[in-house]
């Protein structure tokens, strides 16, 4: 068995939040509409993504601290602090971002508009979940 893991980035996240500062800590926070450009490659996936879908993208934190182990929540010094596990923050060994968001629009070009996208212009997308009805054929 390999200890090992290897991932491709389908995508890229273009927003208007341009530093770590701008970015919410959640997207119900005041994340702005982004977009999700897609890779020619891999736009074929998108088929049954439709506005409205509900999802989950997976992104790659690359701005992150990759050592730390332990963060004050919420960047709160005054709270204790807490294994990373335990915690949402982007500091991580494995920065794997979660983000729930609605579908606006799909283009034709492979690129989704969604709500509440709370993560750097240009952050890679690893992946993406459709977490609409569960519908005989659609998982």
């Amino acid at each position: 068995m390999t200890a090992d893991a290897s991932l491709v980035h389908v995508g890229r996240v273009r927003s208007m939040l341009k530093t770590l500062e701008q970015c919410p800590k959640q997207g119900s926070e005041g994340a702005p509409v982004s977009r999700v450009e897609i890779d020619p490659p891999y736009r074929s996936a998108l088929e049954g993504i439709e506005p409205g879908s509900q999802l989950v993208i997976l992104t790659w934190l690359d701005q992150a601290d990759r050592t730390a182990l332990q963060v004050h929540p919420r960047g709160n010094p005054d709270k204790p602090l807490t294994g990373v596990f335990c915690t949402r923050s982007p500091n991580r060994p494995n920065p794997i971002g979660l983000h729930d968001v609605r579908v606006v629009a799909l283009q034709e070009n492979g690129t989704l508009v969604v709500e509440s996208l709370e993560v750097l212009d240009n952050t890679p997308v690893l992946d993406i979940k459709n977490m609409g009805s569960r519908e005989a054929g659609t998982s």
